[in-house]
C-alpha cells in the first residue's frame, strides 16, 4: 500500500494569489466545477491514486468562491481520494447549504452511505473514462451504479476523451439518469469548430433532452494558452468558438466551474481571475450568463429552491 504523500515531481500548485475578475458575477452563480484534495493529514489520498497533488482546503476552496464573486460550488470528488469521498462529503457539510456534490461510487455502495452522500448534499456520481487518470470499470458495474442512484434524482457525470466518444456513444446513451459531460467532451481545438470531429460530439448532445454539457476547462484544451504579458492576447482564445458554439445551441444545459485547484496541469497554472474573465466570450449576452451560471446549476443542483 502506498503511504508517502509527497507531490507528483513536476506537480504544479494552484496559483494562491489569483486577481479579481474585471467580469460581475448574476447574483447567485455558481461554481459548478471544482476540487478538493485533502487536506492530507485529515483525509489522506487513496493508495489506487494515479497522483500525489498539493493540499487544497474546503476553505480555501470557499474564500475563492467568495474571491471571485461566487455564491456557491460543486464539488467534484477527485480521483486521487478514489471512491473515499470523505473530504468532499465534508466541504458540502461546511457549506451552510451553499455546496453541492458529485461522488464516485464503487458497485458495492451501501445503501446507507448512498443516502448518507444524499443527505450531505451530493446530487451526482462522475464516470471518469481517462486512462491516464483512473483504470477502467466495467461498463456493468457503471450500469448497476446508474441503476442505483436513479431513485435519488442523481445524474452521471462523464470525463473522455473527444477519440474515445465514438467507442462510448451507445452506452452513454443507454444510461437511465441525466449526463452532464466534462469540458466539452475534450475537443482538439486546433481543429474547425464546425468540422466534423466536434460536430460529431454535437450529434450526441443532441440525442437526448437531458445531456448537459460543462463549457469548462480553456486551459487544458487551448494551444494558444493564458493572455500574454502585454495584454495583446485574450485568454485562451482558441477555445471560445468551441464554447460559444455549444452554450448559444443548447443554452438551458450548459454550466461553467472554475476546476479549481487545477490538477495535472504540466504548463502552467491559471490565474481563476483571468478564467472569469473567460466567461462573457462564450456567454455574449446577459441572458446566455444568467442561463450558464445562476439558473441552469440551480435547476440540476438546488432543484428545491425554484
Amino acid at each position: 500500500m502506498t503511504t508517502s504523500f509527497e507531490k507528483t515531481p513536476g506537480w504544479l500548485d494552484w496559483y494562491a494569489g489569483p486577481s479579481r475578475p474585471r467580469f460581475q458575477m448574476p447574483e447567485g452563480a455558481v461554481d459548478a466545477h471544482c476540487h478538493v484534495f485533502g487536506p492530507k493529514d485529515a483525509f489522506p489520498f487513496a493508495p489506487e491514486r494515479k497522483y500525489t497533488p498539493c493540499d487544497a482546503s474546503k476553505d480555501q476552496l470557499f474564500e475563492l468562491r467568495d474571491h471571485l464573486g461566487f455564491t456557491r460550488n460543486v464539488v467534484v470528488q477527485a480521483t486521487c481520494h478514489g471512491a473515499d469521498n470523505s473530504a468532499m462529503a465534508d466541504a458540502l457539510r461546511s457549506s451552510g447549504g451553499l455546496a453541492r456534490g458529485v461522488a464516485t461510487l464503487r458497485p458495492d455502495v451501501s445503501d446507507a452511505e448512498l443516502r448518507e452522500l444524499h443527505e450531505a448534499g451530493v446530487r451526482g456520481v462522475r464516470f471518469n473514462f481517462v486512462k491516464r487518470l483512473v483504470d477502467a470499470a466495467p461498463r456493468q458495474d457503471l450500469r448497476d451504479i446508474a441503476e442505483r442512484i436513479a431513485p435519488y434524482g442523481w445524474h452521471v457525470v462523464v470525463y473522455f476523451e473527444a477519440a474515445d466518444l465514438v467507442g462510448l456513444r451507445d452506452f452513454l446513451l443507454s444510461i437511465p439518469v441525466p449526463l452532464v459531460i466534462d469540458h466539452m467532451g475534450r475537443p482538439d481545438v486546433t481543429k474547425d469548430p464546425y468540422g466534423p470531429e466536434f460536430g460529431a460530439f454535437l450529434d450526441f448532445v443532441r440525442a437526448r433532452p437531458d445531456i448537459w454539457c460543462k463549457v469548462t476547462c480553456p486551459e487544458r484544451l487551448s494551444v494558444s494558452g493564458p493572455p500574454a504579458l502585454d495584454g495583446e492576447q485574450s485568454a485562451y482564445r482558441d477555445v471560445v468558438p468551441f464554447a460559444r458554439r455549444v452554450v448559444e445551441e443548447f443554452p438551458d444545459r450548459v454550466l461553467w466551474g472554475t476546476d479549481w485547484p487545477h490538477p495535472n496541469l504540466a504548463t502552467h497554472m491559471p490565474d481563476d481571475g483571468l478564467l472569469v474573465d473567460f466567461i462573457p466570450g462564450i456567454a455574449p449576452t446577459p441572458e446566455l450568463r444568467q442561463r450558464l451560471l445562476v439558473d441552469n446549476p440551480m435547476r440540476l443542483y438546488w432543484p428545491e429552491a425554484g
